[in-house]
């Protein structure tokens, strides 16, 4: 868990079946945590946050962020093929 930096937050509640908890193997708490790594993972794929704020939305630090992507499939490099090929002059 990192450090706040004084940022504003607000707590939501979400209401799921007892049985997801069983169904994923997991506490309440692992659960939430594990939700909250998926849709910052999620959310940086898509390009709609930084890898900044998608650790922050983690509650993870930059570094464990990135390593926990290659759990959910998800490439810390958000260049498409194109934007590679752009980059090191080849289009």
């Amino acid at each position: 868990m990192i450090e706040s930096k004084n940022i504003e937050s607000r707590t939501i509640h979400l209401t799921f079946p007892v049985e997801i908890f069983s169904t994923f193997k997991q506490t309440p708490e692992e659960f939430a945590r594990e939700m909250r790594i998926v849709a910052a993972a999620k959310w940086y794929e898509m390009g709609v946050i930084s890898q900044e704020k998608a650790a922050e939305i983690a509650n993870m630090s930059r570094e464990d962020f990135l390593l926990s992507l290659a759990k959910f499939q998800v490439s810390p490099f958000q260049y498409s093929a194109e934007d590679a090929l752009r980059e090191a002059g080849y289009e």
